[in-house]
């Protein structure tokens, strides 16, 4: 049984329609057309058969066949493109063919019943098959067509049951049922498709035989299907042409342009008409065709530059030969824009810097240090990566609280994500609530159009590093205290209330519990920043890790400097732990970068000799030995004693000029006149 979709339901199609119902082994699933009251519609009604205005309700991989009787090509073109291998197409030329055939065939039938003998030569002279058969299905007649057709002599057939010269043969049911079949599809053994017509034949109301009359379908259905098979391949190679951002052009083999696609008028400036039926030289500005070249050598070249169009646009061509059983029928070429590559080239490399940008570059492997202080500290910011808590880096300038950050989002799920970075200390704080919240199109003068994404936005489902937190104005500290309780933010110059899902990690080297004493730090900011406190030492407190650090800094100062220093003298190791490292790690990179810079040429380990003078008025300090001997003061209050030295030293020596006093400290000024201020020195 065949599955068959018609689509057209006018004159020809009801005609079709009628011819398919008639048909044994076909089953109409639907009748497709615009118009639902047109009569092939109303017929179809009548026998239940299922309709539409649009045939792709009905189209399944179920259906075998699929008559177009609309004769509209934009109808057959969209069943080419849609319809699946396995569906037969039937056009609506071959259908009127088909439906005309059958009414021959019909008109035929009718003479034959009306006229009882018809003479022997015009039956063997018609190119349609005709078979005769008595009330008994013995064969009366064969002719020529039917013998052609079947493969089967006809003295072989005469006087012979019809199914035992053609088995699948349907005249003994028409015998039997005394009803007509119409166009049906049989199959002879030799492979031969038929359409066929089978009546009774009648003698004063008395059932005398059967008679069939056929004709060879097998080379229309296969030239069909053919003709088909192709436009679908031309429409689908026509349209991967046209789809592609590549520039292509087409020749043929007498090197005349044949086809290009719109990517190639954008990119030579040529239309249409200028290159198709043109020499293949139309498009050059500088240089030889390359389609001429490939069409005498019959080999593909690659890379090859050239200038094209009047703008003489530079590209980069590819030509390959297109070769039919031997014979050489054209050319393809593939033009490149090559200042279009240079531009995304450089896009690339901006979004790698991007990229780069926002990726955490450290992971606990590269924080140095087998102290028991600093053992500690990695082991808490471990415990702390592994869960969604907020956390607040402690620690002097220098300890490297920037590197326990970048190992905390790392070693945490969030790792895939962006991670921010944040000095609160070195914007003003207009600046550093828009960079951090955001801001609307028009909310201050000199807004960028569209507004802006803030910092906590870009860095959705990451991690955001605040350093210098202790730095913040009581106003940002309000904003921030939102963010943390709401995890949410509002553009400057916004209402609309923005949900994020950022890790907050914050550093900052000042005593926050005095800032909250004087006022000078929220209470609730400080609890909801302090879940997760990790103290980081300052060298002094792990001096014994000094030899590893050195290394490592000596590892990445080479890279730095092209040198290849392997060490420090022991004379030169024991110097450097009698200092009290005020600048800490960022202070002892900056020791080792001078001394290698003035090392003579060919050394290869630092000694004492090159190391800068690191004798101050501030006290000495050894690995065994503390640097205060005050058993009534902490360590807080000797350690900001210490602190309160150094800032007036630097601004003694700079002559009270605060500004260089900050550069030689490596602190902002605004720092610096937060902790004059916090001293209270004038």
């Amino acid at each position: 049984m065949k599955n068959v979709l018609l689509i057209g339901a006018g004159i020809g199609g009801t005609a079709l329609l009628q011819m398919l119902l008639d048909m044994e082994h076909i089953e109409v699933q639907a009748v497709i057309d615009v118009d639902l009251k047109a009569k092939g519609i109303e017929l179809a009604k009548r026998h239940h058969i299922k309709t539409s205005s649009n045939w792709k309700e009905y189209y399944t991989e179920d259906i075998d066949i699929v008559f177009e009787a609309t004769g509209r090509k934009d109808v057959l073109e969209s069943l080419q493109a849609h319809i699946k291998e396995g569906t037969t197409i039937v056009p609506s030329r071959i259908a009127r063919l088909f439906f005309t055939l059958i009414e021959e065939k019909d008109f035929l039938i009718q003479k034959l019943n009306q006229h009882s003998s018809i003479q022997e030569t015009i039956l063997n002279s018609t190119h349609d098959g005709m078979i005769a058969v008595n009330a008994e299905s013995q064969v009366l007649f064969f002719n020529k067509a039917a013998s052609k057709m079947s493969g089967i002599k006809s003295e072989d057939a005469i006087g012979v049951h019809i199914q035992e010269v053609l088995p699948n043969s349907g005249l003994p049911r028409v015998i039997q049922t005394k009803k007509e079949e119409h166009n049906k599809k049989q199959h002879f053994e030799n492979g031969t498709t038929i359409l066929t017509t089978r009546v009774p034949m009648f003698e004063e109301d008395k059932c005398i035989g059967g008679l069939a009359i056929f004709k060879d379908v097998t080379e229309i259905v296969e030239m069909a299907e053919q003709v088909t098979n192709l436009k679908s391949i031309q429409t689908m190679l026509e349209a991967i042409i046209h789809s592609s951002d590549d520039a292509i052009s087409v020749v043929d083999e007498h090197g005349n342009g044949i086809m290009i696609n719109p990517a190639y008028s954008r990119l030579t400036g040529l239309k249409k008409e200028e290159v198709i039926n043109k020499p293949a030289t139309a498009d050059i500005s500088e240089g030889e065709s390359m389609h001429l070249r490939v069409l005498e050598t019959r080999k593909a070249v690659r890379g090859v530059p050239l200038k094209v169009g009047p703008s003489k646009r530079d590209v980069i061509v590819n030509v390959a030969p297109v070769i039919v059983d031997g014979q050489i029928k054209g050319s393809v070429g593939v033009l490149h824009d090559v200042s279009e590559i240079k531009s995304l080239n450089k896009e690339l490399k901006q979004a790698k810097r991007l990229l780069e940008s926002l990726k955490a570059k450290y992971s606990f492997d590269e924080i140095v240090g087998s102290s028991q202080e600093m053992q500690v500290a990695i082991e808490q910011a471990k415990i702390a990566a592994s869960t969604p808590v907020t956390i607040l880096l402690r620690g002097e300038s220098g300890t490297g609280k920037e590197l326990f950050a970048h190992a905390i989002h790392n070693e945490s799920n969030r790792r895939h994500y962006p991670f921010i970075r944040v000095n609160c200390a070195a914007l003003s704080e207009t600046l550093l609530e828009s960079e951090l919240f955001g801001y609307e199109e028009g909310a201050f003068s000199g807004a960028r159009r569209g507004g802006k994404k803030g910092l906590f936005e870009e860095a959705e489902q990451g991690s955001i590093f605040l350093d210098e937190i202790g730095e913040l104005s009581s106003n940002m500290q309000a904003k921030l205290l939102r963010v943390l309780q709401e995890k949410e933010i509002v553009r400057v110059g916004g209402t609309k209330a923005i949900s994020i899902d950022v890790r907050v990690i914050a550093a900052t080297n000042v005593h926050l519990e005095r800032a909250i004493v004087e006022k000078e730090f929220r209470e609730d900011l400080y609890y909801r920043l302090n879940k997760m406190p990790i103290y980081i030492p300052p060298l002094r407190e792990r001096i014994n890790d000094l030899s590893q650090l050195a290394k490592h800094l000596l590892t990445k100062l080479n890279e730095d400097y092209g040198r290849y220093v392997h060490g420090l003298t022991e004379d030169a190791l024991n110097y450097l732990k009698t200092y009290h490292w005020p600048g800490n790690v960022r202070e002892l990179e900056n020791v080792l970068a001078r001394a290698m810079i003035y090392m003579e040429a060919g050394s290869t380990k630092i000694t004492k000799q090159h190391l800068p003078i690191l004798t101050d008025e501030t006290p000495q300090i050894s690995s065994n030995q503390p640097a205060f001997r005050d058993e009534h003061k902490t360590l807080q209050e000797l350690t900001e004693e210490y602190e309160r030295s150094v800032i007036m030293k630097s601004i003694e020596e700079c002559a009270g000029n605060k500004t260089a006093a900050a550069k030689r400290l490596n602190i902002s000024i605004r720092s610096l006149y937060y902790k004059l201020d916090k001293m209270n020195i004038d």
